[in-house]
């Protein structure tokens, strides 16, 4: 029984596509994960911010991310790798309709009196995103409880070998620099420094070329 447990603990994360049943847990992973981060504090009011950011990964990294086939968790659902894959990729789906309406008509409130700032950020990352097709990375989160386990290079897994497999790159906006780092061990690099629309916030445009 002893030599079953090591060998559990020692193999590759289990790691799946997320189903509509993860949004709630999904939001709650995300939020736990994020919840004292510049990045959280910069872009969300204070008041009722953790209710904020719920909402936020509910719609972005839930609705949007597992309606279109782009979000990968583990099996207890304590890490998300959420993302927005190329138009037409194989086994993917556009975004419903329903949830565009969504997110389009709620990330303002979300953002409160931020949102002039997140959505001109947005803009400006955008701009700088590569110009062709690619996989976009928008959410990567662990529970503090279920960190160094090898969760989040486990979800990059699937993504990342298919990008190898089709020619494509992958990249991300990255808020710390321990993200950068963390990502570097995947093959992603620096590829342009940003600042946020109203200067409080470095971020980094982190992108990973297709590998042989």
């Amino acid at each position: 029984m002893s030599d079953r447990v090591v060998s559990v603990q020692l193999g590759a994360p289990s790691v799946r596509p997320a189903e509509p049943r993860d949004v709630p847990r999904i939001a709650a992973t995300l939020t736990l994960a994020t919840a004292a981060s510049r990045w959280a504090r910069w872009a969300l009011p204070e008041d009722g911010r953790v209710q904020r950011l719920t909402r936020l990964f509910e719609l972005d990294a839930g609705h949007r991310a597992v309606e279109s086939g782009a979000c990968w968790v583990t099996e207890d659902v304590s890490a998300v790798a959420a993302w927005e894959a190329p138009p037409g990729a194989a086994g993917t789906r556009p975004v419903p309709d329903d949830v565009r309406a969504a997110l389009a008509r709620e990330l303002p409130h979300v953002s409160g009196e931020h949102w002039s700032r997140v959505r001109d950020t947005r803009e400006l990352v955008d701009a700088a995103r590569p110009t062709g097709p690619h996989w976009w990375l928008t959410h990567l989160g662990t529970r503090p409880s279920s960190r160094r386990r090898g969760y989040g290079g486990a979800l990059l897994e699937p993504v990342l070998e298919r990008c190898d497999a089709e020619g494509l790159p992958a990249a991300a906006a990255v808020w710390a620099w321990a993200g950068v780092r963390f990502l570097r061990r995947s093959g992603f690099e620096v590829a342009q420094e940003l600042a946020t629309s109203d200067g409080g916030l470095r971020l980094w445009l982190a992108v990973r070329p297709p590998q042989d």
